[in-house]
């Protein structure tokens, strides 16, 4: 048995009051005996604009955030995988980034994200976003590597989308694929349960989704309701939607069993007749 946290905050432009709660989310999973901890996408800072975030922006060697997590990660001997924002060489431009921090407080890993998040929903009262105008597309998928859990294939967000990227880093040996989020509420309502599930089932793989929950500013919300998702389908461990009064950090503790995905692709093996598809 592996016990593995998830941590659902709620990020301001604050990198500060950010790690602050990442601190409480990292005393609650050592307290419960985790082994590591899975962050939400963006947890260095959510802006009120793309003028904003570039004025935050940090080089992992000097963010306060970043360097804070890696202390964290070291004092406790705890894996962190965590979601933030990095420069790029066009000033215009920051990268959305999955860091894994190792327990030894150095980062390992590094996974930029493949698929950005241009949303218009204006006609429907809903929101209207667009990442791309501010944040450079990634055009790799990290191997799947090593952790306590097993091994973690790398994703954010609105990669979840594209069953394709879950498919291929299956292929590469996954058995646990990471999508921390910061999903819209419109958006997360109809659409975030049911792509988690999916994307479990057809991989076979166990989905960890950290989120982002409520009123990041007066223009930023998000859905909230982290999960853990089985190779099977279903749903082992979920977070709430809301911030109630009173309301802190949370974090869900789940056993994540390896054998349970070797049972799950044994019992029903996946043979994919891709020689037969037509060539695109």
């Amino acid at each position: 048995m592996v016990l593995a946290a998830i941590g659902q905050i709620c990020s301001t432009a604050s990198l500060a009051h950010n790690l602050a709660q990442c601190r409480t989310v990292v005393q609650k999973a050592i307290a419960g005996g985790a082994k590591i901890l899975f962050l939400p996408e963006a947890s260095d800072y959510i802006s009120s604009s793309p003028q904003e975030s570039l004025s935050l922006v940090q080089p992992v060697s000097t963010s306060p955030f970043v360097l804070g997590l890696q202390s964290l990660a070291a004092k406790h001997s705890l894996p962190i995988s965590v979601g933030v924002h990095e420069p790029t060489s066009r000033p215009s431009h920051l990268a959305n980034t999955l860091l894994h921090i190792s327990a030894t407080g150095a980062i390992t890993h590094r996974y930029q994200k493949l698929h950005l998040f241009d949303l218009d929903l204006s006609a429907s009262n809903g929101p209207k976003m667009q990442e791309s105008a501010s944040t450079e597309r990634g055009n790799v998928l990290v191997t799947p590597f090593d952790s306590p859990v097993g091994k973690l294939g790398q994703l954010i967000c609105f990669d979840l989308r594209f069953p394709e990227a879950a498919l291929a880093l299956r292929r590469q040996g996954a058995e646990v694929l990471l999508y921390p989020s910061a999903f819209t509420p419109k958006t997360g309502k109809v659409h975030w349960e049911t792509l988690l599930r999916a994307r479990a089932i057809e991989t076979q793989c166990y989905v960890v989704a950290a989120a982002q929950v409520g009123w990041h500013n007066e223009k930023r919300e998000s859905w909230g309701h982290s999960l853990v998702v089985d190779p099977w389908g279903e749903v082992v461990a979920e977070l709430g939607g809301e911030k109630g009064e009173g309301w802190e950090p949370e974090v869900a503790i789940v056993d994540m069993d390896l054998e349970k995905v070797n049972e799950v692709r044994r019992g029903m093996p996946l043979v994919r007749r891709t020689d037969v598809y037509p060539e695109v």
